[in-house]
């Protein structure tokens, strides 16, 4: 009986010195230290916290079952789950504000662009506007001139015409002339011929002849260089003195007197019939 209870009591002390060391070791984890305090995860929820009791064998169980080691890395797979599904969340969301950033970059680069677009526009067109009202106030100064002067006409060229006595018609040499002075008109505008008859004799004798004569030089500028007849101005002057020498005296035979007259349509004219200019063209209405 002695020798049985000898050998209990060891046995008995060498189970209950594992069982006091996981019972302080379980108190000394579970009472929390006054100088450690409560964090927060990334998650928003608290840290994980080692369970309170992990059996008879302490820290090491060496007859943990899959179930046992199933609950115990449960939360730690929970919790990993959590955090690679908020890391992706986060890049997600990271994304998303860069792709927004670039787009709301390159919107404004666009508009910078097509702004700068509409000022170059803007400036050609002001310029153009500028030409075009420069050319407009030349031409209204060249208008005005012309309507001041549009009844002023000025002798442009001038040739004297001879007959003998009894004749009537034009000489070589009158022909040659009168195509000189014709040769230079054809196209223009704002041009007269004025022609006048002169004539030996008396009375009305002296002015038929005079205007026979007279008639001959209009009928060769109308049907030779087809001078319009309304440009032409014709008199027969007679016996008449040739102008400023009232006093001169008359001469024999007969002679025309062909006075080439402009005044400034023709300028206006060729002003109006330049050539357009790019500001003029983009105004024309298509």
């Amino acid at each position: 009986m002695k020798s049985c209870i000898l050998l209990t009591l060891p046995l008995a002390a060498a189970i209950a010195i594992p069982a006091m060391g996981q019972t302080s070791s379980s108190q000394a984890q579970n009472t929390p230290s006054s100088n450690s305090q409560t964090t927060d995860t990334a998650t928003g929820k608290q840290p994980l916290q080692p369970p309170a009791h992990e059996g008879f064998w302490g820290h090491l169980n060496p007859f943990a079952r899959k179930t046992y080691v199933k609950r115990q890395t449960e939360p730690i797979r929970d919790r990993i789950n959590e955090l690679d599904d908020l890391t992706a969340a986060n890049s997600k969301a990271i994304k998303d504000t860069d792709d927004r950033a670039q787009a709301g970059i390159k919107l404004a680069s666009d508009k910078a662009n097509e702004a700068d677009q509409h000022a170059v526009d803007a400036g050609n067109k002001a310029q153009a506007a500028q030409q075009s009202a420069t050319q407009a106030s030349n031409r209204i100064q060249t208008v005005e001139t012309v309507v001041s002067n549009i009844d002023q006409y000025k002798a442009s060229n001038q040739t004297e015409i001879r007959f003998r006595p009894g004749q009537m018609m034009l000489s070589k040499a009158a022909k040659d002339a009168l195509d000189e002075m014709a040769t230079g008109v054809k196209g223009q505008r704002g041009y007269i011929f004025e022609v006048q008859g002169f004539a030996s004799g008396k009375g009305q004798v002296a002015i038929q002849n005079s205007q026979k004569m007279a008639e001959s030089v209009v009928r060769y500028l109308v049907l030779t260089h087809e001078i319009p007849v309304y440009r032409i101005y014709l008199v027969g002057m007679g016996n008449a003195p040739m102008t400023g020498e009232e006093n001169a005296k008359h001469i024999s035979g007969g002679r025309v007197e062909v006075s080439l007259l402009k005044n400034d349509l023709e300028q206006l004219s060729s002003n109006s019939s330049a050539p357009m200019t790019t500001a003029d063209q983009q105004q024309q209405p298509k």
